[in-house]
């Protein structure tokens, strides 16, 4: 009997293509390798290592960008080369295309579920990486915001150090001069110094600093403008870090630092009240009752400055892999819509200043210290939580160089019925105020 020729069966890459091209309803803007060493897609553009089948598992049971961030995470996914590049060329290409998820027939379903048994990827649920936040509790409830704000800022105070420049400022910096010799530490400076005079902080002032981080600021405002400090955070790791700091800067005489909530914070009458990135956990339904709080702390006349990121309307407000990995229960908004919380609350909105290119130097400065000590990132952490860090500073990136999202200071007044009629002032009011800042 005369044997048939043998017909090869195609790769996997070709076939998780052709099911990836279905789901998207266009052409593939990636190259796919696979575990079997089969290619598909265009030559040219980022290349997507799938390792294993659990990888397709991951995507079957969580489609999507939190499917995707935890194959990547796990190294069930990997990208050849820069990630960032790798990320900036697949969303171009999604939006020239204006790929999306077509409306799929009975008979295109049952093609695509063919496939994929086909693809072995049919199987249990893969367990959720050991990275990923848990939390209990109604949403932000005093113990479940304590656990996500613990999730994300007491990671190891190691880390941080090792992540961040001198200054340990885990924030937008200030860049008035962009030539190499301005260092990220002397944006974050720049950021203290701008944040110190728009408060128009003098000696024997009262600052309350909510969401001290790890006390760039307050140490810069009680070392360099004489202010009295309470420095208030809810990430244990950081209040001894920030106590460690005060006392070895002798400045244990001007700063207080409190571990606790803001909603539990005492007193009132400060002279100027900041929060650095901090009212993005605070929450949406939450929010108004923060804005009232910042106002009954500070004084009549007093200042208020707000750093905060926020969103391009109609984009979402972080996404599902930083809401899970990085920054659990967070919510931005539009600029506007927070200016008029603030109004609402009594406070008056006098300057607004937007650093969103900033944002982008700041965090490439962090992604190039994460790849050129990725070894010793790893050896503090281990390779998972690294790779959540790689994805999240590469996402974060494109996000303020794309406009989707931004990050502004807003400073505010409590207006003070007794002062003469004019009111308060804002930083401009002072010559050369900007001086000295670069």
């Amino acid at each position: 009997m005369m044997r048939q020729p043998h017909t090869r069966r195609a790769g996997v890459a070709p076939r998780v293509a052709a099911v990836a091209q279905a789901a998207l309803g266009g052409p593939l803007p990636i190259r796919l390798r696979a575990w079997d060493g089969s290619e598909a897609g265009p030559d040219t553009g980022p290349v997507v290592v799938l390792r294993s089948r659990r990888a397709l598992r991951r995507l079957l049971w969580q489609p999507g960008e939190l499917g995707l961030a935890q194959a990547y995470v796990t190294k069930d996914i990997d990208v050849v080369g820069d990630l960032t590049e790798g990320l900036r060329t697949m969303w171009t290409a999604v939006r020239e295309h204006g790929l999306h998820a077509p409306e799929l027939t009975m008979a295109d379903r049952a093609r695509i579920a063919s496939a994929v048994v086909r693809l072995g990827a049919v199987g249990p649920r893969p367990p959720a990486p050991a990275s990923q936040a848990r939390l209990h509790g109604n949403l932000h409830s005093r113990s479940r915001d304590r656990a996500a704000i613990s999730h994300h800022y007491d990671l190891s105070n190691r880390f941080y150090e090792r992540l961040l420049d001198e200054t340990m400022a885990y924030s937008c910096g200030y860049w008035p001069r962009t030539d190499p010799e301005f260092t990220p530490a002397d944006a974050q400076r720049a950021k203290l110094e701008l944040i110190c005079r728009k408060l128009a902080l003098r000696p024997g002032a009262r600052l309350l600093d909510i969401g001290c981080g790890w006390g760039s600021l307050t140490a810069h405002a009680a070392e360099h403008h004489g202010v009295s400090v309470t420095a208030v955070t809810l990430a244990k790791e950081q209040a001894a870090h920030v106590r460690e700091r005060v006392r070895a800067r002798g400045l244990t005489d001007r700063v207080e630092v409190i571990c606790q909530d803001y909603r539990d914070i005492q007193g009132s009458g400060f002279d100027a009240v900041a929060t650095i990135e901090m009212g993005e956990h605070v929450g949406d339904a939450q929010y108004p009752a923060f804005a009232g709080a910042l106002h009954r702390l500070v004084r009549p006349g007093g200042r208020v400055l707000v750093q905060q990121m926020s969103r391009q309307r109609n984009a979402p407000g972080g996404g599902p892999f930083i809401e899970t990995y990085i920054a659990p229960d967070m919510h931005m908004r539009p600029l506007g819509e927070t200016t008029g919380l603030l109004e609402a609350a009594g406070l008056e909105v006098r300057h607004v200043e937007a650093l969103r290119e900033d944002y982008v130097r700041t965090v490439a400065a962090w992604q190039e210290t994460l790849e050129t000590g990725w070894d010793d990132f790893v050896a503090l952490v281990g390779e998972e939580t690294a790779r959540v860090w790689r994805l999240y500073l590469a996402g974060g990136r494109l996000a303020f160089e794309e406009g989707r999202m931004g990050v502004d200071q807003i400073l505010s007044v409590r207006p003070d019925p007794g002062a003469s009629a004019g009111g308060p002032g804002t930083p401009t009011d002072v010559p050369g105020w900007y001086e000295g800042l670069g």
